[in-house]
């Protein structure tokens, strides 16, 4: 349903209602202590002074009226924020509505200076005392009172009607209220506001049969206060603890996290609720296992399916993947890549069988050619990096990893680019060249010396790792390219077991 002017007009005119109730109420509740019989003379007389002075006593009125244009002003003044002001309507209005109070209570204030200036003997001190307290408790039952029966009325029909979508954090703004919040409601409700209630009762019978209260009293009536306070702390530590662990859960499900558990451990409805949302991530990361591995599948048979119509002589895919992963293990330990995270180099590892998928959309008689290209040949080999990239980036369009789909894509585009710029297919040069490309062109290369080709016998460790280094700075990047020269004796072990 659109929010209109007129529906959340209604709106407003009825928590407007249900505000001015709360207040009606706020007015009524000190005056159950304050019948004639209870009558102070101090507050006697202060009735008759305010009666004398109309002007000031008539803008009292002010602080019934002040909420209602303050509520008003909320809506009418909430500009781009209209939305996140709606959503606040219960504890905007019940906070507005005290307003009155607040301002009843400072008028109160300058009235007695300005008595105390025309030279009238007012208690002054009694009657600070007992608006304070009468404005404190007509504060707690409107802001209690109108809260609740808002806030009831707002979720349960309002925003759904409204918001049937849900995601209200989405607008700036909106506030959020706590548990903790909802409990110091109500703590003041069930706790406090009737303790201030016999607190009233007891001064005004105290006022009347003319006796003091003794700090006794003040201690029983204490007791209830703290052992509220108690409750209050077990009940909020009760609900918010799993609370926060399963929302902690769930922003960890968010980021891809399946494996770890809640760990909770209780037999109330909590307890169920937290086993129940572990067995289900269980079963979700089963089932994202599974797609993974069926992705991995493809990806790697349609590597292997390159692969085959190459000149190679096979185990090209695998020899470079673990190769990668040798090189990605040691630059973890290299104080200049320890800060790069490992879901990074994960992905450069996962990415590698895709380095090549460019080239099947290459012809058979330039890819399986034994002999050196022309120059035309050539250039249709070196498409392959741009056209990798096209395939990997339409293979991987559903996948929801980002960083991977990022790193894959970059691999297959930029592994045959060269420190100095004279690579291919885009000619950037140094830290332009992605650092996954960079690791996947030393693997990519080390393999095409080491191996056999029928072009080529291959060549021997020595060999191989010689050119590397003198292609450092020229080819590679020769940071990259001298931790890559510390990994030979993993490589060579790795090499010969093949």
């Amino acid at each position: 349903m659109k929010m209109t002017i007129k529906n959340v007009t209604t709106i407003a005119i009825l928590y407007g209602l249900i505000t001015a109730g709360a207040n009606l109420i706020g007015v009524l509740m000190p005056n159950i202590f304050h019948n004639d019989d209870f009558t102070n003379p101090a507050i006697t007389e202060w009735i008759q002074f305010l009666s004398e002075f109309k002007v000031i006593d008539n803008s009292q009125y002010i602080s019934f009226l002040l909420p209602v244009l303050l509520c008003i002003a909320y809506l009418a003044f909430a500009g781009k924020k209209f939305e996140s002001h709606f959503i606040n309507l219960p504890i905007a209005f019940s906070t507005i509505g005290i307003s009155g109070w607040i301002f009843y209570f400072l008028e109160e204030l300058l009235i007695i200076l300005y008595s105390l200036n025309k030279g009238y003997n007012l208690n002054v001190s009694f009657i600070i005392k007992s608006s304070l307290l009468n404005v404190l408790i007509e504060s707690l039952v409107t802001f209690t009172f109108s809260f609740f029966i808002i806030d009831t009325i707002h979720k349960r029909y309002v925003l759904p009607t409204f918001f049937s979508e849900g995601h209200l954090y989405q607008f700036s703004g909106t506030k959020r209220p706590s548990i903790m919040f909802l409990f110091i409601i109500n703590y003041i409700s069930v706790t406090l506001f009737p303790v201030i209630i016999l607190l009233s009762l007891l001064y005004s019978l105290s006022i009347h049969y003319n006796f003091t209260i003794n700090s006794l009293t003040y201690n029983l009536l204490g007791i209830p206060l703290i052992f509220g306070i108690i409750i209050t702390m077990a009940l909020f530590n009760y609900f918010s603890i799993p609370l926060k662990k399963i929302k902690d859960r769930i922003i960890k499900i968010k980021e891809g996290d399946y494996q770890s558990k809640i760990k909770f451990v209780s037999n109330d409805s909590f307890g169920e609720l937290c086993d129940t949302m572990d067995e289900m991530t269980e079963a979700i990361n089963e089932q994202t296992q599974k797609i993974i591995e069926i992705q991995n599948s493809i990806i790697t048979g349609m590597a292997t399916m390159v692969e085959s119509r190459d000149n190679s002589t096979g185990g090209h895919i695998k020899r470079t993947s673990d190769c990668v992963r040798i090189f990605s293990d040691h630059l973890k330990t290299v104080d200049e890549y320890k800060d790069i995270s490992d879901s990074f180099f994960n992905a450069v590892i996962k990415a590698a069988p895709m380095h090549d998928l460019g080239k099947i959309a290459v012809d058979d008689s330039i890819l399986r050619k034994p002999g050196k290209f022309t120059d035309e040949e050539y250039e249709k080999m070196k498409a392959h990096s741009a056209e990798g990239a096209r395939i990997v980036e339409n293979v991987l369009s559903s996948v929801d990893d980002i960083e991977f789909k990022n790193i894959a894509i970059n691999v297959a585009h930029y592994h045959h680019e060269k420190w100095n710029g004279q690579g291919y297919p885009e000619k950037i040069c140094n830290t332009e060249i992605p650092l996954e490309a960079r690791i996947m062109a030393l693997a990519d290369v080390f393999d095409a010396l080491v191996s056999k080709r029928c072009y080529k016998e291959s060549f021997t460790y020595d060999r191989a790792f010689q050119i590397i280094s003198e292609d450092l700075g020229t080819h590679f990047d020769p940071q990259l390219g001298s931790e890559f020269l510390k990994c030979r004796p993993a490589l060579e072990k790795l090499y010969n077991e093949y």
